[in-house]
């Protein structure tokens, strides 16, 4: 029977508010078939069409292969999953198996499943665990990786369901989009995506794009301005906004620029670009805290969850000077070719589902931006973790000393404890601490993530000191060691506060899994960003009122929130306009649309080849289409690449129109439709120039002779959107500095 919760929750339609009253009545009535199934050798084949024998099946099957019976609990994420909903469960409730039961239900419908990942260790991980139970059913299963070639990944997709990290599924996607032979194409139509953290992907990830780049020549920034930039002075040369996310020349640094560089700065709007670029790596960026360098390269951090960002990269100007700061050489840079948001990714699915420990926080956005409902399945067993009040301090510095006396003091007593902090950095630090009072640790943060599993394996062994940046998305269990639960099971001290309260509620929920005993405690300081970048106005010194700490959270995870709705408000308008451009290259790739097309356009230039190249029955049709497919892709594909360019320095500069009094976002929306119409008929006229002119004989096109020569390698990555805050603040802040300048 659903909880009072439950009713309310539904009663206004709040996040968390889907009734599990139906999932719960086919759990039970799938007893009586379980009872039957046990007692058979052989199981029978699925019935998709029947629940509760579906559920029997299952259970029974998972029992056989995995060793692992699923709970009544575990049975009811799985309908809310088949139902189309994301289904929160806590942390050791056993999402990865709900989730392999669902996938193999969907596919039992004849319906084609990818699992959505956060990273390719879980993608690889639960394919390869959950094996046995999909061939036990007769359901195919695959996983694709960074490191998968262009035939693993085609057999891949060629399974009933394929395990793959959202990056990974949306490069694939965005490579598809520039082939030019039907018989390369990788990933299949699709039709259901069941995304596992499913907050971390549709919310985390959400703000940040995946792009298909050309490669180009190096790029790189000016040495010499890195050391310039470096030389300055913070509060003297430069200020830094109260959130950290501008930083802007004062007058005094404006003159030492100019002085140095011997020019106008706002008088030449490249150097000006420069040096603001410089100055925001140099004053914004901090190495392992926002980036690790390793290998000579600069690795980004995720910073929702702790890891490298293997593929993530700022935009080039940045990413240019923040290696310049590190005194690295410059990374190659390349043109866009074609880009996609996870949301546009993830939207393309017909059907989407998904599962997280945290979706209730976040279910407001699930519903606006994926039309999606949250379902919130019970505990199988009570949670029984204490959490404590958070302990608050004014200094850091008094933070940090408690911090370490308290791990001391739960360490005495053999009692593990785990530490989330909130970089790499802190976590170095601490351990150094730690180490200094004779108590070993061992590290979990972005610069051995390989080792993850193995280390949060073994962090509930009795006398164990674990210390991680970022719990979301570990993806593996902590089971207390022998005689832990009589100490009172592990225990999860926060070195501050997270910007989203539900990675707080993810590192929590690292204890007391399934029942066990387990505690939390979270450490606060009025000095931590959290504070620094949200409530600056509103502190006033001291230590921090817990209700403060609270409100920064808010105000944290409304900034987030209205940068996921202007990213959508500004790429809504552009997926629409992809879907058509693809609409069109579909038909041009598998057809003869092409061919139609400059045979109307180009009527004498048609006959002309024809007749030369000899009769249809001789092949030259065969010629014409591919001949007139490749130049109709090419131009398509070269223009669609302008004009997402465009749209870019368009967005970069159309808030100035604020200062008129218009819309931005409609300024915006006009900008893109009239540059649309003009970019399809470019690709006509373009087309057409290149088939008059193009050398074709009866062994085909000259692609290089006609101009059509295709970036020679591509290559992919995550951009960090807006990376200075907003334009309009960027703006301010430059005209602000140079009004107290002058």
């Amino acid at each position: 029977m659903a909880s009072i919760k439950q009713f309310v929750r539904r009663f206004l339609e709040r996040p968390g508010s889907v009734d599990l009253t139906p999932f719960e009545r086919t759990v039970a009535a799938s007893r009586a078939h379980s009872e039957r199934l046990g007692s058979l050798d052989e199981l029978p084949e699925p019935q998709a069409d029947d629940p509760a024998a579906l559920c029997a099946l299952l259970r029974e099957t998972a029992d056989r292969t995995l060793g692992l019976r699923p709970y009544d609990v575990q049975l009811v994420g799985t309908l809310a999953l088949l139902a189309g909903h994301v289904a929160e469960m806590a942390t050791g409730e056993g999402k990865t198996l709900s989730g392999a039961m669902a996938a193999a239900g969907y596919a039992l419908q004849g319906r084609r499943v990818h699992v959505i990942s956060v990273n390719d260790y879980l993608a690889r991980r639960d394919a390869e665990w959950m094996a046995p139970l999909y061939e036990a059913l007769g359901v195919s299963v695959g996983w694709i990786g960074q490191g998968s070639t262009p035939d693993e990944r085609r057999a891949a997709y060629a399974c009933d369901v394929t395990y793959g990290s959202v990056s990974e599924i949306g490069f694939d996607v965005l490579r598809d989009r520039l082939r030019t032979d039907a018989a390369d194409l990788i990933v299949p139509e699709p039709e259901v995506a069941l995304v596992d953290e499913a907050d971390s992907v549709l919310v985390d990830e959400a703000r940040v794009p995946l792009v298909l780049a050309g490669a180009a020549d190096p790029g790189g920034a000016v040495p010499e301005t890195a050391a310039l930039v470096r030389r300055l002075v913070k509060g003297y040369h430069y200020e830094i906004d109260d959130q950290a996310r501008n930083v802007h020349l004062t007058s005094k640094g404006i003159d030492t620029v100019e002085e140095a560089l011997g020019v106008e700065l706002y008088d030449d709007p490249r150097t000006l670009a420069e040096v603001s670029l410089a100055l925001h790596a140099h004053a914004l960026l901090t190495r392992d805290v926002d980036y690790i360098v390793r290998d000579g390269r600069v690795h980004l951090v995720n910073p929702s969850r702790g890891r490298v960002a293997l593929l993530q990269r700022w935009p080039d100007g940045l990413q240019a000077a923040v290696e310049a700061k590190e005194a690295l050489p410059p990374s190659e840079t390349g043109e866009i070719l074609d880009s996609i948001t996870v949301q546009g990714l993830i939207t393309r699915y017909p059907v989407r589902c998904g599962m997280t420990g945290t979706a209730v926080a976040v279910g407001d956005q699930l519903r606006e931006f994926y039309d999606l409902k949250v379902a919130v399945v019970p505990p199988n067993r009570p949670l029984v973790r204490a959490d404590a009040p958070d302990r608050l301090f004014e200094h850091a510095m008094e933070r940090d000393r408690a911090l370490v006396e308290e791990i001391a003091e739960v360490h005495a007593t053999g009692r593990p404890v785990l530490v989330g902090t909130p970089d790499v950095a802190e976590s170095e630090r601490l351990a150094l601490t730690l180490a200094g009072r004779g108590l070993e640790c061992v590290v979990l943060n972005a610069k051995n993530d390989a080792e993850e599993a193995s280390i949060i394996a073994r962090a509930g062994e009795r006398g164990a000191i674990t210390v991680s940046t970022q719990m979301a998305g570990r993806g593996t269990d902590i089971r207390l060691g022998e005689g832990v639960d009589a100490l009172g099971g592990l225990y999860v001290i926060g070195s501050g506060r997270h910007a989203a309260s539900r990675l707080d509620d993810q590192l929590r929920g690292r204890a007391g899994r399934q029942g066990d005993p387990g505690g939390s405690v979270f450490f606060v300081s009025g000095e931590d960003d959290l504070i620094a970048h949200y409530v600056a106005d509103e502190y006033r010194g001291g230590v921090p009122p817990a209700r403060l700490v609270a409100h920064a959270q808010r105000v944290a995870e409304g900034v987030n929130l209205e940068i996921h709705r202007n990213t959508w408000r500004y790429t809504r308008l552009l997926e629409r306009q992809r879907e058509e451009v693809l609409e069109r290259r579909g038909k041009v790739l598998r057809g003869r649309a092409a061919s139609e097309a400059l045979a109307s356009a180009a009527p004498g230039r048609w006959a002309e080849l024809v007749e030369r190249l000899g009769s249809p029955g001789g092949g030259a049709e065969e010629v014409l289409d591919e001949a007139a497919r490749q130049i109709v892709l090419f131009h398509l594909d070269r223009c669609w690449a302008e004009h997402l360019a465009h749209l870019a320095e368009v967005r970069e500069g159309i808030h100035l129109r604020v200062l008129g009094r218009a819309n931005p976002l409609d300024e915006f929306h006009k900008e893109a439709v009239a540059a649309y119409r003009r970019m399809l008929d470019e690709v006509g006229s373009r087309s057409v120039a290149a088939f008059e002119s193009a050398e074709i004989t009866a062994d085909g096109l000259d692609l290089d002779g006609a101009g059509l020569t295709r970036p020679t390698a591509t290559w992919t990555y995550l951009v960090q959107e807006n990376p200075f805050g907003t334009e309009m603040e960027r703006i301010a802040g430059r005209l602000s500095a140079r009004a107290r300048g002058r």
